[in-house]
């Protein structure tokens, strides 16, 4: 099995593979061009945009700058929305539903290391990261490797995400816990902030 796939299939691999070095350097290659563009440049944007990522580069609404490690292994429903200094570990496959939205310099992390420092040294693990459809993620939150989040969920600003959060709740904290459902009720205007600006 080569090295790339035991990386996708959240087995030990080695990150210095030929193969993975330069992937991360195509990937780093696109992040910085996508990072100059400047914003009247919609049509290079979304052409670097649809190289980039493995699905859904065609309706990504994206809000340079953005860093990822692969890009391929991201996969985008429709018009999901990256706001400032998002950061996505894609070393496992990322799935995020339509309509998904990250507040400014949120975190999306498959990546781990083995706890073992002599084994550290030499390989490195992943596990997926799954988003649902019409998730909000306030800025600053951080998304840990294996986790779940359900379709609807809020997730305050701030939150470090260690475990799966169910469908149509709000969470928040660290670690990320459920505070309460999301009810009818919140459909009304309440005051909170518009998703780009945190929850």
């Amino acid at each position: 099995m080569s090295e790339r796939r035991k990386m996708v299939a959240g087995e030990l691999y080695d990150p210095m593979d030929d193969e993975l070095v330069a992937a991360r350097i195509r990937a780093r290659n696109l992040c910085q061009l996508l990072n100059a563009t400047a914003e009247a440049d919609q049509d290079t944007r979304r052409r670097i945009l649809q190289e980039l990522f493995g699905a859904g580069g065609d309706s990504v609404w994206m809000q340079p700058p953005f860093y990822c490690d692969y890009g391929s292994n991201i996969e985008l429903g429709e018009r999901v929305f990256f706001n400032f200094n998002c950061v996505v570990l894609d070393v496992c496959p990322v799935r995020i539903g339509s309509f998904t939205l990250f507040g400014p310099s949120v975190q999306i992390l498959t990546a781990m290391h083995p706890m073992n420092a002599e084994q550290r040294r030499k390989k490195e693990f992943a596990k997926p990261i799954e988003i649902g459809a019409d998730v909000w993620v306030g800025g600053g939150a951080i998304i840990l490797p294996g986790v779940r989040i359900g379709d609807r969920a809020v997730i305050g600003a701030g939150s470090v995400v260690t475990r799966d959060i169910p469908d149509g709740v709000f969470a928040a904290g660290n670690p990320c816990r459920v505070v309460r459902e999301i009810t009818d009720d919140d459909e009304r205007p309440n005051g909170i902030a518009h998703p780009a600006r945190g929850a």
